[in-house]
């Protein structure tokens, strides 16, 4: 008898080590997938001519907020909203993303639906200390300009050379376009916690480099490649 207890604490044991080892994997695999994306929308940066001279604006950008899928549907009422990574240029390159969500809420003649890829270049300090607390929201900070661009991002170099953001965003579907004024923009800590395994705060990830995490090495590299 007392060796069938022996067994059955040693199975259990190392069930519970399985699981340990899994959950995490388990956990990230929605971030993970959101990494896949972001990589497809940097890959769309470096060879669809829509993006214009976009790579010039990754050049001077602080930082970047890649939201590769923002769904966008609505039948009078409309909102738009999706998963976006956040990733801080720094003397040794790019940071390891954190997780965010971009959502807002608009109302008018508007039928159909669309999916967008966005990429916000964050391009002032000021910019990036406020995207990076607990909630910003596009607009409502009188001291930092955001500009939104189509496909036409050549703009980005006359009139909106003084902006603290610079939006690029495509749409297919219905919808012409995509409006982010209003729109917020929050940390998900639970991602966070979930990719890292551990709980992590957005400046351990993007300014101190206290975590590091192999699935995103492919999106840190072809953003280095990209400046």
């Amino acid at each position: 008898m007392f060796a069938s207890v022996k067994r059955w604490a040693a199975t259990a044991t190392i069930l519970s080590s399985l699981a340990f080892v899994a959950t995490p994997a388990f956990a990230g695999a929605d971030q993970q997938a959101d990494i896949d994306h972001a990589l497809g929308t940097l890959q769309d940066l470096r060879h669809d001519k829509e993006f214009g001279n976009a790579r010039q604006l990754l050049q001077t950008a602080r930082a970047v907020l890649i939201a590769p899928r923002i769904f966008k549907a609505g039948f009078f009422f409309g909102g738009q909203g999706g998963d976006a990574l956040l990733m801080v240029r720094g003397a040794h390159g790019w940071s390891d993303p954190a997780f965010y969500t971009i959502a807002s809420a608009s109302f008018g003649l508007q039928i159909g639906a669309a999916e967008s890829e966005m990429v916000l270049f964050i391009r002032s300090e000021k910019a990036l200390q406020a995207v990076m607390r607990d909630r910003f929201k596009i607009g409502a900070d009188a001291g930092i300009a955001v500009a939104t661009l189509g496909s036409d991002v050549e703009g980005a170099t006359t009139a909106n050379a003084g902006a603290d953001i610079v939006v690029w965003a495509s749409s297919a579907g219905a919808f012409a376009g995509i409006t982010l004024q209003g729109s917020l923009i929050e940390p998900q800590g639970n991602a966070d916690a979930s990719y890292y395994g551990r709980p992590v705060t957005t400046s351990d990830i993007v300014l101190h480099h206290d975590v590091s995490a192999p699935g995103a090495r492919a999106l840190r590299r072809t953003l280095d490649s990209l400046t």
